[in-house]
């Protein structure tokens, strides 16, 4: 490609992501703030360090933290003619390793992967005669994958005071203990399983590190804020000496600390690597002017600069009660319908608990809503029974391609070539939607993707009114958001004590702020949060 046609990848860029996208070699960090262009800038770059030569698209190696992440990223390369290049998640890349390296070095398959540790979570703690609600064994499951990820032993771990309510030290140390002695025994690996198995593999066998950095040079890390030490270790493995890597996040979006991701390796990016380019995108063009200088107020330091003429809404609201609160907001929503689509519109809060009311009174009016991040979809019995038959699938070979055997399995559980206006067959077809977006995968290509957007939580997307907690709407965005419950000792959440939490229930709300484009709503009906009286307080 001519000079001129390479540099035409950067027109549509303002002059910060230019710069960004134009710094192609060495260590690179890009500060990229809400609604900046993040992914814009950081796909024009590998287009234009393709176009221009300086990277081999085989090479190329984009990382991310979910599938939806990824998909818009590979959608946006192949508009930009860069289809060839590889974006795959931490996880989903380290167990495409571990299935392709195991096998050469032990002569078996790798271990069966584990795609959700609640029933196995549930029946080691019932082998101690504790029975845990379904919400008490998701707070195990945070706290197991807390460890992992922090990579933090059990005394340290103490230390913290992290512990369930519910649970004494004695009986965490013996779920923890045992939910790894059944693993073991029935050979199973969960997904962080996988990025320490792969970070040993490679580190213990030159040949095969030595073969996969043959294969990848170029490496680029989205959301770099949220990086955990496991994550972290990893990378540095794939990367070994070299820094040919550009890294992007922003620390004014740190929420994940909680489970064990560090915004430090971010912020000490600089220091790690003396020669780096550090780049800030901070004009925001996703949000009205009015919602950028509320998100200002919450955090004052690195402002945001609207770039949108419309100044956008921003509105108080105070009702007697939760329940007041969510009948008024469902009418609202309601009206609002003549003019909005329902997937343009979200309802967000702190808990996944405030939820219930707000689909409750959504469903009185008739209006459909989706929750999203608590994994309903996956576990819908239809979407259960097909993925333990596409997973089957790998244990008996056969010669039909992959679209016969995958319309084989969906037939038998009530999905028609005929489209129907059925729950079931949208859930069904979903497998088939998944299967056209992959470009032909071969069947291990294709369970790790079904089995990574379950780990990610990456549903099929409704023509509904979406309801999320603040945690499930990273990277997402709506015209009209209905931020609900900001009450103090709800947002921030009451257990949230030390400065580090309350610094981080900030940023989270700084989050949920930035999701609105062109109106935001901020609703209360008790003592209103300390969060909006810094917004108000520099009215």
């Amino acid at each position: 490609m001519s000079n001129e046609s390479a540099k035409s990848i950067l027109d549509s860029l303002d002059e910060d992501q230019a710069a960004a996208a134009s710094a192609l070699r060495g260590p690179v960090c890009i500060i990229a703030g809400p609604g900046s262009g993040k992914t814009r800038t950081i796909t024009h770059r590998i287009a234009y360090g393709i176009a221009t030569g300086v990277f081999n698209p085989d090479r190329v190696l984009a990382l991310t933290y979910t599938n939806r992440a990824a998909a818009e990223i590979r959608s946006r390369l192949r508009q930009l003619g860069s289809q060839s290049v590889a974006v795959r998640t931490f996880h989903s890349a380290a167990l495409s390793q571990l299935q392709y390296f195991w096998p050469q070095l032990t002569g078996s398959a790798s271990p069966k992967l584990l795609t959700s540790k609640r029933s196995l979570i549930s029946e080691v703690a019932q082998l101690i005669g504790l029975r845990p609600s379904e919400g008490q064994v998701s707070e195990i499951v945070s706290e197991i994958e807390f460890l992992k990820y922090s990579l933090t032993d059990l005394p340290k771990y103490f230390e913290l005071g992290r512990l369930p309510s519910f649970l004494s030290q004695e009986q965490f140390t013996e779920i923890a203990n045992r939910y790894q002695e059944q693993k073991l025994q029935r050979r199973l690996m969960d997904w962080e399983d996988t990025l320490l198995l792969a970070t040993g593999l490679l580190r213990n066998e030159p040949r095969l590190l030595s073969h996969f950095q043959q294969q990848y040079r170029f490496f680029t890390v989205d959301e770099y804020q949220d990086i955990s030490p496991l994550q972290e270790g990893l990378l540095r493995t794939w990367l070994g000496e070299r820094q040919e890597i550009c890294v992007v996040g922003d620390p004014r979006q740190t929420i994940y600390s909680f489970a064990g991701a560090s915004s430090e390796f971010l912020l000490d990016f600089p220091n790690q690597y003396s020669d780096a380019a550090v780049f800030e995108l901070n004009r925001n063009y996703r949000s009205g002017a009015d919602i950028v200088l509320s998100a200002n107020r919450i955090l004052p330091e690195n402002p945001l600069h609207s770039m949108r003429e419309f100044p956008g809404v921003v509105k108080r609201a105070s009702f007697g009660s939760s329940a007041k609160e969510a009948q008024a907001v469902a009418g609202q929503i309601s009206e609002s319908l003549a003019k909005r689509k329902a997937s343009e519109i979200a309802v967000l809060a702190r808990t996944n608990q405030q939820l219930l009311a707000f689909e409750s009174e959504l469903s009185k009016l008739g209006i459909k809503s989706q929750v999203r991040g608590q994994g309903r979809f996956f576990r819908q019995p239809a979407v259960a029974q097909a993925m333990n038959a596409i997973r089957a699938l790998s244990v008996t070979p056969s010669t039909e391609p992959l679209f016969v055997e995958l319309s084989q399995i969906l037939t038998a559980l009530g999905w028609t070539s005929q489209p129907k206006s059925d729950e079931t067959w949208d859930s069904l077809n979903w497998f088939f939607q998944v299967l056209d977006e992959m470009e032909d995968p071969s069947l291990a290509e294709f369970i790790r993707e079904v089995d990574e957007r379950e780990r990610s939580g990456h549903e099929p997307t409704k023509d509904a009114i979406t309801l999320a907690t603040v945690h499930g709407t990273k990277g997402l965005e709506w015209r009209d958001v209905y931020l609900v419950g900001i009450n103090q000792g709800v947002f921030p959440i009451s257990h949230s004590t030390g400065e580090l939490e309350k610094a981080e229930e900030r940023r989270l709300f700084y989050v949920a702020v930035t999701r609105a484009q062109d109106f935001l709503q901020l609703s209360s009906w008790s003592d209103p949060s300390e969060f909006l009286s810094a917004i108000d307080s520099r009215s």
